[in-house]
């Protein structure tokens, strides 16, 4: 399982690459392989405003269907257009060309609560030992 360490995570699965004022959203490793092979991604619009912890989009795949939820609130600034044809980056890639949107930070105190490398390894570490 990959965990790079320049990103964020959440406990719904998401990671978070910040750039400045703008946060790149995507997937995690773990949730891919949870998943299973992808087959469908449904993204939100340039210009939809997401709110934290709502759902911005959909994964489906050959073993269930899953939000994906916002990490933090802001406008989407930019979306993978890749991923709608080839949703099979989400497995082959999740921390690079599976990234998902990019929005532009509403409030950086919404980074606050997202976990470190370290602390989603233990989380999910945790999580299969219950």
């Amino acid at each position: 399982m990959d965990f790079p360490e320049d990103l964020k995570y959440t406990r719904e699965h998401e990671w978070v690459a910040v750039d400045g004022s703008v946060a790149t959203i995507g997937i995690t490793d773990h949730a891919q392989a949870q998943l299973g092979d992808v087959v469908f991604v449904e993204l939100p619009s340039v210009g939809d405003r997401v709110e934290k912890a709502d759902a911005f989009g959909v994964v489906e795949s050959t073993k269930a269907v899953s939000d994906v939820y916002a990490p933090l609130s802001g406008e989407v600034a930019e979306v993978n257009d890749d991923l709608p044809d080839n949703p099979e980056l989400l497995n082959e890639d999740p921390y690079g060309d599976g990234w998902m949107v990019k929005v532009t930070i509403g409030d950086k105190a919404d980074l606050d609560d997202l976990m470190t490398a370290d602390e989603y390894r233990k989380f999910i570490e945790d999580s299969a030992t219950e």
